[in-house]
């Protein structure tokens, strides 16, 4: 009798933990997908058409160097640092490249206020005449910074698709504003490496 009901009390111990077990499973998984949901996705298909417009958004030499690489990626493009809606004309894409230099708007004789404030007209117009705009971070941790993340969210929320080499965003502000306006958003490990996908981005 006895050894019948340590039998029957371990059966009842080892459904409860079963279920305990299950309960958690069910919980990690939830919390994994949740995780996971509020990620930004990668683009998943060209959705750029040429001719683009290319700007700076922040006044950094940054925009220089996308300049560079949208020369290899044989991309038709214009590129203007103060470019407003005034100078949107045929293009489709516009393309920002985002990082704060105090110097570089020195040199343009403006302040960080003006400069967003010119950026997001030209945005505003960019949308409604249907443009495709391309957000991209290359500067990595040493563009970050107070003056760099006055701009950031500006673009992200008009933005169609984001490039970020990945050591700028080891906070993950990017990467949540790009879940938080739903759209595409990829990564690099290094400037260079931004051709690929920049090029891939336009049909």
């Amino acid at each position: 009798m006895k050894k019948l009901l340590i039998i029957m009390v371990a059966a009842i111990m080892a459904v409860s933990f079963t279920a305990c077990a299950s309960d958690t499973a069910k919980s990690v998984t939830t919390s994994s997908k949740a995780s996971s949901s509020s990620k930004a996705k990668g683009l998943e298909a060209a959705i750029a058409e040429q001719p683009a417009l290319l700007t700076t958004v922040g006044q950094s030499a940054d925009v220089e160097i996308v300049k560079v690489m949208m020369d290899k990626g044989e991309l038709k493009y214009t590129m203007n640092s103060m470019a407003t809606a005034n100078d949107i004309g045929d293009n489709k894409t516009l393309v920002l490249a985002i990082g704060g230099s105090s110097k570089g708007l020195g040199a343009a004789g403006i302040d960080a206020n003006q400069e967003i404030d010119r950026v997001k007209k030209l945005l505003e117009a960019a949308k409604a005449k249907g443009l495709v705009i391309i957000a991209l971070h290359i500067g990595g941790e040493a563009r970050r910074g107070d003056l760099s993340d006055k701009f950031i969210a500006p673009c992200f929320e008009k933005a169609n698709y984001a490039l970020v080499v990945s050591t700028g965003d080891k906070d993950g502000l990017m990467a949540g504003l790009a879940a938080k306006a739903g759209i595409p958003m990829d990564t690099v490990e290094a400037m260079g490496d931004i051709v690929k996908p920049l090029k891939a981005a336009f049909k």
